[in-house]
């Protein structure tokens, strides 16, 4: 008899995310086993208890998903997940806390594609704002503009916050070669004048960008937001956008909603999470991973 597609998922908080657990199930996956609570250095004996019990023939159909809600915990996890395989004893594993990383990947996908399609540019050299961009999307759509030619800002209500974990981005994701400020949110006005992209990943129900904000932002080519609970993040922005003109900009910028947004994160993450067990040999998925296919996915549509 075939053995069944088993996937851990581990997280660092005291729930597992149905929303996870629904996407591993509809992906194929059929049992999806909860470990809730668990602190780093227990990662590496579920890791080997979870490998060494099924046999060579087992392992491809185990997987390990680490969700929890911070980023580098996770980054973390993964690296000592991957440490832990003994080959042949070896499964697939893909991180992605609070669906952050497909959710920035899905995001920074679908304003490249604007970019292309409305303005006919694309990130390299422009500069791009993540408001409230503290947090694990902010962060991780950072990391991945960056990569892409982008300079960024992250901003916040507190700029030594802000400073620290642009830092951190470029330390640990960036090789210390993408370049990520840290700036406090009451600087914004600063350089409105300078702004090509903006990315709204403040928590939901916080207007970020001001319709006065939107109008003086004379550069302003493309704004994405990726909160749907009233009022959006970015004023004149629809959830339902998807390269849609915003109203109350005087330079042409478009805006993406948050559904829109959501279309090529459940995607991505469908499609990775589905990569996972159909491949024969493993493999490790984060944000990169995540973005190359939301990228791949919003530009066959």
């Amino acid at each position: 008899m075939e053995k069944s597609y088993i996937l851990h998922m581990i997280t660092t908080a005291k729930n597992l995310s149905p929303f996870d657990v629904n996407m591993a199930i509809d992906a194929g996956w059929t049992n999806c086993i909860p470990y809730i609570g668990v602190e780093k250095d227990e990662v590496q004996a579920l890791v080997q208890d979870a490998i060494f019990s099924r046999g060579p023939s087992g392992v491809k159909r185990t997987g390990i998903f680490f969700g929890g809600r911070d980023m580098h915990i996770a980054m973390d996890m993964m690296e000592i997940c991957h440490e832990s395989m003994v080959p042949p004893f070896e499964v697939s594993a893909f991180a992605d806390p609070s669906g952050a990383f497909t959710t920035a990947a899905g995001m920074v996908a679908k304003v490249e594609k604007a970019l292309k399609d409305v303005h006919g540019t694309d990130l390299k050299g422009k500069c791009v704002v993540a408001l409230g961009g503290t947090g694990p999307v902010g962060m991780a759509a950072a990391v991945i503009a960056a990569k892409a030619g982008a300079e960024v800002k992250i901003m916040g209500r507190k700029k030594d916050k802000a400073q620290r974990v642009a830092s951190i981005c470029n330390a640990e994701y960036g090789s210390d070669m993408t370049g990520i400020l840290g700036e406090a949110n009451d600087e914004f006005d600063s350089f409105l004048d300078k702004v090509d992209v903006v990315f709204a990943t403040a928590a939901a129900g916080i207007q970020v960008m001001s319709e006065g904000q939107v109008k003086k932002a004379s550069r302003l080519k493309v704004a994405a937001d990726v909160n749907a609970v009233p009022p959006t993040g970015i004023a004149g922005l629809d959830v339902m956008d998807d390269a849609t003109p915003i109203q109350c900009s005087e330079s042409g910028a478009v805006g993406i909603g948050a559904l829109a947004i959501g279309n090529a994160k459940y995607q991505a993450q469908n499609i990775l999470l589905q990569q996972m067990r159909e491949s024969d040999k493993p493999i490790y998925l984060h944000f990169e991973h995540a973005f190359a296919v939301a990228r791949e996915y919003v530009n066959k549509k």
